[in-house]
């Protein structure tokens, strides 16, 4: 009897779709409440483009006399360096009133949007910098701000959005 094939998925890609939310306090992070995450603000509107925002588990060898061989088991995990893109204000009404260098929060993805029982992950994080990344003399593309982030403690990964 063959294996059973995985269930198919609904398809999607990240414009329209993806919500990324600055929210400043979370009691927890395992289990944000609606009304903590209504008082994040949304940044989409204003994200051009992003890196990182993933983890990766070092591999830590074991190695035995009995055997040439040299397995591995699961080592320590660590994040991604991981920052957003956002559009600059030329006022400076922009991101950095937000987000400013040093200050503590948590950057939310919910990959298939804002909807209850989908799912979310909760990354603590700290701005270790904002900067003014494309200054250029060509003139053809938008002042753009990148905010780099230290994820400061594990990410609550596949929480599910409350109602």
């Amino acid at each position: 009897m063959p294996a059973t094939p995985i269930a198919s998925t609904t398809k999607y890609i990240n414009p329209e779709t993806t919500v990324v939310l600055w929210v400043a306090s979370i009691a927890s992070k395992a289990a944000p409440l609606r009304a903590e995450l209504n008082l994040g603000i949304n940044l989409v509107g204003e994200n051009s483009a992003c890196e990182g925002w993933n983890t990766a588990a070092e591999s830590v060898p074991i190695p035995n006399m009995g055997s040439r061989f040299t397995g591995s088991i699961p080592g320590r995990i660590t994040a991604e360096d991981s920052t957003l893109s956002m559009y600059a204000d030329v006022g400076g009404s922009d991101a950095r009133t937000l987000m400013p260098q040093d200050t503590n929060g948590y950057i939310v993805w919910m990959d298939g949007g804002d909807v209850a029982n989908r799912k979310m992950d909760v990354f603590p994080v700290r701005v270790a910098s904002v900067a003014k990344s494309n200054r250029s003399v060509e003139g053809d593309e938008a002042q753009m701000l990148t905010f780099s982030y230290s994820i400061t403690s594990s990410p609550a990964v596949d929480v599910l959005i409350p109602a």
